[in-house]
Protein backbone atom coordinates (compact mmCIF):
# COMPACT_ATOMS: atom_id res chain seq x y z
CA UNK A 1 0.00 0.00 0.00
CA UNK A 2 1.36 3.48 -0.95
CA UNK A 3 2.02 5.65 2.09
CA UNK A 4 -0.47 8.35 3.52
CA UNK A 5 0.18 11.72 2.49
CA UNK A 6 0.25 14.13 5.46
CA UNK A 7 -2.90 16.45 3.88
CA UNK A 8 -5.05 13.41 4.21
CA UNK A 9 -3.89 13.15 7.79
CA UNK A 10 -4.76 16.70 8.11
CA UNK A 11 -8.01 15.79 6.62
CA UNK A 12 -9.01 12.87 8.73
CA UNK A 13 -8.34 14.88 11.93
CA UNK A 14 -10.91 17.52 10.79
CA UNK A 15 -13.33 14.36 10.29
CA UNK A 16 -12.63 13.31 13.89
CA UNK A 17 -13.77 16.55 15.20
CA UNK A 18 -16.91 16.27 13.42
CA UNK A 19 -17.08 12.57 14.08
CA UNK A 20 -16.98 12.96 18.02
CA UNK A 21 -19.82 15.05 18.09
CA UNK A 22 -22.83 13.33 20.04
CA UNK A 23 -25.07 11.48 17.48
CA UNK A 24 -27.95 13.97 18.47
CA UNK A 25 -26.39 16.95 17.46
CA UNK A 26 -25.07 15.07 14.18
CA UNK A 27 -28.24 14.18 13.08
CA UNK A 28 -29.84 17.57 13.56
CA UNK A 29 -26.46 19.07 11.36
CA UNK A 30 -27.21 16.43 8.80
CA UNK A 31 -31.19 17.37 8.45
CA UNK A 32 -30.18 20.92 8.81
CA UNK A 33 -27.58 20.20 5.73
CA UNK A 34 -30.14 18.93 3.62
CA UNK A 35 -32.46 21.59 3.67
CA UNK A 36 -29.84 23.95 2.95
CA UNK A 37 -29.19 21.45 0.01
CA UNK A 38 -32.96 21.43 -0.74
CA UNK A 39 -33.19 25.46 -0.38
CA UNK A 40 -30.00 26.66 -2.48
CA UNK A 41 -31.21 23.79 -5.34
CA UNK A 42 -27.29 22.50 -5.19
CA UNK A 43 -26.16 19.83 -7.65
CA UNK A 44 -27.28 17.39 -5.66
CA UNK A 45 -30.85 18.80 -5.39
CA UNK A 46 -31.17 18.41 -8.70
CA UNK A 47 -29.40 15.47 -9.46
CA UNK A 48 -32.15 13.92 -7.04
CA UNK A 49 -34.90 15.78 -8.65
CA UNK A 50 -33.44 14.29 -12.02
CA UNK A 51 -33.23 10.95 -11.21
CA UNK A 52 -36.69 10.27 -9.56
CA UNK A 53 -37.78 11.62 -13.35
CA UNK A 54 -36.16 9.26 -15.20
CA UNK A 55 -37.57 6.39 -12.84
CA UNK A 56 -41.08 7.56 -12.83
CA UNK A 57 -41.25 6.97 -9.53
CA UNK A 58 -42.13 9.29 -6.15
CA UNK A 59 -41.56 7.75 -2.33
CA UNK A 60 -44.60 6.56 -0.56
CA UNK A 61 -46.88 8.48 -3.06
CA UNK A 62 -45.54 12.09 -1.96
CA UNK A 63 -45.39 14.90 -4.16
CA UNK A 64 -41.90 14.75 -6.40
CA UNK A 65 -40.57 18.01 -4.89
CA UNK A 66 -41.19 16.74 -0.85
CA UNK A 67 -39.52 13.28 -1.92
CA UNK A 68 -36.55 15.25 -3.17
CA UNK A 69 -36.29 17.13 0.44
CA UNK A 70 -36.48 14.01 1.85
CA UNK A 71 -33.80 12.39 -0.11
CA UNK A 72 -31.60 15.40 1.10
CA UNK A 73 -32.29 15.39 4.48
CA UNK A 74 -31.54 11.66 4.49
CA UNK A 75 -28.15 11.77 2.34
CA UNK A 76 -27.11 15.33 5.14
CA UNK A 77 -27.74 12.48 7.90
CA UNK A 78 -25.84 9.67 6.46
CA UNK A 79 -22.91 12.28 5.80
CA UNK A 80 -22.65 12.71 9.50
CA UNK A 81 -22.99 9.47 10.14
CA UNK A 82 -20.23 8.24 8.01
CA UNK A 83 -17.86 10.90 9.32
CA UNK A 84 -18.76 9.44 12.96
CA UNK A 85 -18.41 5.81 11.88
CA UNK A 86 -15.22 6.45 10.09
CA UNK A 87 -13.27 7.85 13.46
CA UNK A 88 -14.71 6.03 16.62
CA UNK A 89 -13.93 3.31 17.58
CA UNK A 90 -15.83 -0.35 16.18
CA UNK A 91 -17.36 -1.16 19.50
CA UNK A 92 -19.21 2.64 19.63
CA UNK A 93 -19.87 1.67 16.03
CA UNK A 94 -21.83 -1.32 16.60
CA UNK A 95 -24.08 0.32 19.33
CA UNK A 96 -26.13 2.27 16.48
CA UNK A 97 -27.02 -1.45 15.30
CA UNK A 98 -30.53 -2.65 17.35
CA UNK A 99 -31.09 -5.35 15.09
CA UNK A 100 -29.59 -8.15 13.12
CA UNK A 101 -32.05 -10.13 10.57
CA UNK A 102 -31.07 -12.69 8.41
CA UNK A 103 -27.34 -13.50 10.12
CA UNK A 104 -28.16 -17.35 9.86
CA UNK A 105 -28.51 -17.04 5.94
CA UNK A 106 -24.58 -15.57 6.34
CA UNK A 107 -23.70 -18.65 8.82
CA UNK A 108 -25.21 -20.94 6.17
CA UNK A 109 -23.19 -19.26 3.26
CA UNK A 110 -20.06 -19.44 5.34
CA UNK A 111 -20.49 -23.24 6.54
CA UNK A 112 -20.64 -24.00 2.61
CA UNK A 113 -16.75 -23.20 2.66
CA UNK A 114 -16.88 -21.14 -1.02
CA UNK A 115 -16.43 -18.01 0.82
CA UNK A 116 -19.72 -15.34 0.69
CA UNK A 117 -20.02 -12.06 -1.68
CA UNK A 118 -22.00 -9.37 0.29
CA UNK A 119 -23.82 -7.24 -2.63
CA UNK A 120 -23.67 -3.79 -0.47
CA UNK A 121 -25.62 -1.60 -2.10
CA UNK A 122 -25.48 2.58 -1.41
CA UNK A 123 -28.58 1.94 0.99
CA UNK A 124 -28.78 3.19 4.47
CA UNK A 125 -25.42 3.54 5.60
CA UNK A 126 -22.49 1.32 3.90
CA UNK A 127 -20.23 2.24 6.40
CA UNK A 128 -21.95 0.51 9.54
CA UNK A 129 -22.29 -2.63 7.16
CA UNK A 130 -18.51 -2.52 6.61
CA UNK A 131 -18.07 -2.55 10.51
CA UNK A 132 -20.49 -5.21 10.84
CA UNK A 133 -18.50 -7.38 8.96
CA UNK A 134 -14.99 -6.95 10.30
CA UNK A 135 -16.36 -7.51 13.46
CA UNK A 136 -17.54 -10.67 12.43
CA UNK A 137 -13.96 -12.01 11.00
CA UNK A 138 -11.74 -10.96 7.92
CA UNK A 139 -13.43 -9.02 5.36
CA UNK A 140 -12.04 -7.81 1.78
CA UNK A 141 -13.60 -4.93 0.40
CA UNK A 142 -13.63 -3.46 -2.91
CA UNK A 143 -13.65 0.12 -3.26
CA UNK A 144 -13.28 2.99 -6.18
CA UNK A 145 -10.16 4.34 -5.63
CA UNK A 146 -10.54 8.86 -5.41
CA UNK A 147 -8.95 11.04 -8.39
CA UNK A 148 -6.46 12.43 -5.95
CA UNK A 149 -4.29 10.85 -3.66
CA UNK A 150 -5.01 13.13 -0.43
CA UNK A 151 -8.85 11.16 -1.16
CA UNK A 152 -7.22 7.71 -1.63
CA UNK A 153 -5.03 8.70 1.43
CA UNK A 154 -8.37 9.91 3.83
CA UNK A 155 -10.31 6.34 2.46
CA UNK A 156 -7.92 4.16 3.65
CA UNK A 157 -7.41 5.80 6.80
CA UNK A 158 -11.27 6.06 7.13
CA UNK A 159 -11.83 2.46 6.34
CA UNK A 160 -8.35 0.90 7.01
CA UNK A 161 -9.46 -1.29 10.39
CA UNK A 162 -9.02 -4.15 11.72
CA UNK A 163 -9.72 -7.25 9.39
CA UNK A 164 -10.43 -4.65 6.58
CA UNK A 165 -8.46 -5.38 3.15
CA UNK A 166 -9.02 -2.70 0.68
CA UNK A 167 -8.81 -3.70 -2.67
CA UNK A 168 -8.63 -1.03 -5.05
CA UNK A 169 -11.39 -1.51 -8.07
CA UNK A 170 -9.14 -1.72 -10.84
CA UNK A 171 -8.44 -4.68 -13.63
CA UNK A 172 -6.31 -6.79 -11.22
CA UNK A 173 -8.97 -6.63 -8.63
CA UNK A 174 -10.33 -10.25 -9.34
CA UNK A 175 -6.99 -12.04 -7.61
CA UNK A 176 -7.12 -11.18 -4.69
CA UNK A 177 -10.94 -11.42 -4.33
CA UNK A 178 -10.59 -14.86 -5.50
CA UNK A 179 -8.14 -15.54 -2.98
CA UNK A 180 -10.04 -14.39 0.05
CA UNK A 181 -12.97 -16.67 -1.32
CA UNK A 182 -11.07 -19.60 -1.93
CA UNK A 183 -10.27 -19.53 1.49
CA UNK A 184 -13.70 -19.37 2.43
CA UNK A 185 -14.22 -15.50 3.37
CA UNK A 186 -16.40 -12.88 2.80
CA UNK A 187 -16.06 -10.32 0.07
CA UNK A 188 -18.27 -7.02 -0.10
CA UNK A 189 -18.50 -5.50 -3.15
CA UNK A 190 -21.20 -2.97 -3.94
CA UNK A 191 -23.77 -3.73 -6.90
CA UNK A 192 -25.09 -0.11 -8.16
CA UNK A 193 -22.01 1.97 -8.92
CA UNK A 194 -21.92 2.42 -12.86
CA UNK A 195 -18.25 1.43 -13.85
CA UNK A 196 -16.68 2.29 -17.05
CA UNK A 197 -17.82 0.96 -20.35
CA UNK A 198 -16.52 -2.66 -21.00
CA UNK A 199 -16.82 -3.69 -17.36
CA UNK A 200 -20.44 -4.25 -17.14
CA UNK A 201 -23.66 -5.19 -18.96
CA UNK A 202 -26.61 -2.64 -19.08
CA UNK A 203 -29.47 -4.20 -17.15
CA UNK A 204 -32.59 -2.53 -16.38
CA UNK A 205 -32.89 -0.61 -13.07
CA UNK A 206 -36.54 0.87 -11.87
CA UNK A 207 -37.39 0.57 -15.71
CA UNK A 208 -34.29 2.19 -17.32
CA UNK A 209 -31.32 0.29 -18.96
CA UNK A 210 -28.20 1.29 -16.53
CA UNK A 211 -24.51 0.19 -17.23
CA UNK A 212 -24.22 -2.43 -14.44
CA UNK A 213 -20.89 -4.07 -12.67
CA UNK A 214 -20.45 -7.45 -14.02
CA UNK A 215 -17.61 -8.61 -11.51
CA UNK A 216 -20.06 -10.17 -8.77
CA UNK A 217 -21.83 -12.28 -11.23
CA UNK A 218 -18.28 -13.20 -12.58
CA UNK A 219 -16.67 -14.27 -9.56
CA UNK A 220 -19.99 -15.87 -8.42
CA UNK A 221 -19.93 -17.51 -11.28
CA UNK A 222 -16.56 -18.98 -11.09
CA UNK A 223 -16.04 -19.13 -7.29
CA UNK A 224 -19.42 -20.97 -6.58
CA UNK A 225 -19.46 -18.31 -3.46
CA UNK A 226 -23.20 -17.57 -2.00
CA UNK A 227 -24.33 -13.91 -2.82
CA UNK A 228 -25.97 -12.23 -0.27
CA UNK A 229 -27.46 -8.53 -0.03
CA UNK A 230 -26.15 -6.58 3.05
CA UNK A 231 -28.01 -2.80 4.39
CA UNK A 232 -28.13 -1.28 7.25
CA UNK A 233 -31.73 0.47 7.62
CA UNK A 234 -32.07 3.99 9.46
CA UNK A 235 -35.05 3.56 11.73
CA UNK A 236 -36.95 6.42 13.01
CA UNK A 237 -35.25 6.41 16.58
CA UNK A 238 -31.78 7.06 14.75
CA UNK A 239 -30.09 3.63 14.73
CA UNK A 240 -29.62 0.96 12.42
CA UNK A 241 -31.24 -2.56 11.19
CA UNK A 242 -28.65 -4.76 9.22
CA UNK A 243 -30.10 -6.89 6.62
CA UNK A 244 -28.67 -10.20 5.04
CA UNK A 245 -30.76 -11.04 2.39
CA UNK A 246 -30.15 -14.31 0.18
CA UNK A 247 -29.76 -13.01 -3.32
CA UNK A 248 -31.41 -14.29 -6.30
CA UNK A 249 -29.75 -17.72 -7.75
CA UNK A 250 -29.39 -16.13 -11.45
CA UNK A 251 -26.91 -13.66 -10.43
CA UNK A 252 -24.53 -16.23 -9.70
CA UNK A 253 -25.08 -17.58 -13.14
CA UNK A 254 -23.47 -18.08 -16.85
CA UNK A 255 -25.87 -15.72 -18.10
CA UNK A 256 -24.45 -12.19 -17.50
CA UNK A 257 -27.39 -10.35 -18.88
CA UNK A 258 -29.68 -12.41 -16.51
CA UNK A 259 -27.46 -11.95 -13.82
CA UNK A 260 -26.67 -8.37 -13.76
CA UNK A 261 -30.87 -8.00 -14.58
CA UNK A 262 -31.19 -10.33 -11.33
CA UNK A 263 -28.66 -7.84 -9.32
CA UNK A 264 -30.19 -4.48 -10.27
CA UNK A 265 -34.07 -6.24 -9.44
CA UNK A 266 -32.11 -7.22 -5.83
CA UNK A 267 -31.14 -3.14 -5.33
CA UNK A 268 -34.09 -1.94 -6.53
CA UNK A 269 -36.85 -4.21 -4.37
CA UNK A 270 -34.06 -2.41 -1.30
CA UNK A 271 -34.52 1.08 -2.46
CA UNK A 272 -38.24 0.69 -2.57
CA UNK A 273 -37.65 0.01 1.30
CA UNK A 274 -37.32 3.69 1.86
CA UNK A 275 -36.50 5.88 -1.21
CA UNK A 276 -35.03 8.50 1.00
CA UNK A 277 -32.37 6.19 2.27
CA UNK A 278 -30.94 5.74 -1.23
CA UNK A 279 -27.84 7.10 -3.36
CA UNK A 280 -30.74 9.13 -5.54
CA UNK A 281 -27.63 11.91 -5.56
CA UNK A 282 -25.86 10.23 -7.83
CA UNK A 283 -25.85 10.40 -11.35
CA UNK A 284 -26.82 6.55 -11.91
CA UNK A 285 -27.88 6.74 -15.65
CA UNK A 286 -24.92 8.54 -17.61
CA UNK A 287 -23.55 6.18 -20.11
CA UNK A 288 -26.42 4.98 -22.45
CA UNK A 289 -26.33 1.63 -24.41
CA UNK A 290 -24.50 1.66 -27.75
CA UNK A 291 -26.36 2.56 -31.00
CA UNK A 292 -28.99 3.75 -28.65
CA UNK A 293 -28.95 7.21 -29.57
CA UNK A 294 -29.84 8.06 -26.04
CA UNK A 295 -27.67 11.25 -24.85
CA UNK A 296 -26.59 12.07 -21.29
CA UNK A 297 -30.18 12.29 -19.39
CA UNK A 298 -28.57 14.89 -16.55
CA UNK A 299 -27.59 17.63 -18.56
CA UNK A 300 -25.59 21.05 -17.92
CA UNK A 301 -28.05 21.38 -15.37
CA UNK A 302 -27.10 18.69 -13.23
CA UNK A 303 -23.39 19.47 -13.47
Amino acid sequence: MPSIPFASRLLYAAAWCVGRLPLGLQQRLGDALGRFAHWRDTREARVARRNLELVAAAPTGLPREQAVAGILRATGRNAFETLRIWTRPRADNLALVASVHGEAHLAAALAAGRGVILAAPHYGNLELVIEAMAARGPFTLVYRVPDSRVGDGFLRLARGGANITLVPAEGNAMRPLWKALKAGGVVGITPDQQPKLGAGEFAPFFGRQALTLSLIPRLAERSGAAVLFAYAERRDDGRFALHLEPADPAIGGADVAAATAAMNAGVEAIARRDFRQYQWTYKRFTLRPPGSGEIDPYGPECR
